[in-house]
């Protein structure tokens, strides 16, 4: 079967996993963008985000892109696909990515309100699951054909995947940054009695990376 993981997920240093106050102008959260220096400055990010032929190479690129390897669709919360809150409006909001999305795969958004399908450019689709976090991994893997999903957060959706010891690995980045408040990633959460430990970590002058693995 097919795996779900989390990759290139970052944390402050206190833990948080995104700043406080998402909307338009802050779609981290206040200061949440600071925690990604380390991708940002990747070539893989550069290639996926901008287009762009720059950026670093080396361990931080490395986990980069193994982040989209072999991946065949994504899961996404809500918050992650956009700032509007409550029953949609209409369906003029398309994503923070602009018409031709980083995916290029099926994605899953979890919702409590129904849409239909938002085709865009580069063989991205959103579909929008209102049935909950099972079944948006089932219609996520058939998607996937084989391949591995990604689960993309934000940080509520992990903590519900993770609960349930849905999550095959996580990778996550320990960027050197505070930010004082925000959405903890492990706030009660047991991560031993859930069956994950560290199975690798590796430091470079921009984060710390970590996989945990359920055993």
């Amino acid at each position: 079967m097919s795996k779900l993981r989390v990759e290139s997920f970052t944390l402050s240093l206190d833990g948080f996993g995104a700043g406080p106050n998402q909307d338009l102008d802050h779609p981290l959260g206040v200061g949440g963008t600071a925690l990604h220096g380390w991708a940002l400055a990747t070539r893989t990010f550069q290639r996926h985000l901008f287009g762009s032929d720059g950026g670093e190479t080396g361990t931080g690129d490395d986990f980069a892109a193994r982040g989209f390897d072999n991946i065949g669709a994504w899961i996404l919360g809500r918050n992650m696909f956009g700032p509007i809150r409550g029953p949609w409006p209409d369906d003029r909001w398309r994503g923070w990515w602009g018409e031709n999305p980083v995916y290029h795969v099926p994605v899953f958004v979890l919702t409590h309100h129904s849409r239909p399908p938002l085709v865009m450019e580069g063989g991205t689709t959103f579909h929008f699951v209102t049935e909950g976090i099972l079944v948006a991994l089932e219609r996520a893997r058939e998607a996937a054909s084989g391949k591995d999903v990604r689960l993309g957060g934000g940080v509520h959706t992990i903590q519900q995947y993770l609960r349930q010891c849905l999550i095959d690995e996580l990778h996550l980045a320990i960027s050197p940054v505070l930010l004082g408040s925000g959405e903890r990633l492990f706030e009660g959460i047991d991560l031993p009695a859930l069956g994950y430990a560290c199975t690798r970590h590796e430091a470079t002058p921009r984060a710390t990376h970590v996989i945990l693995s359920r055993q």
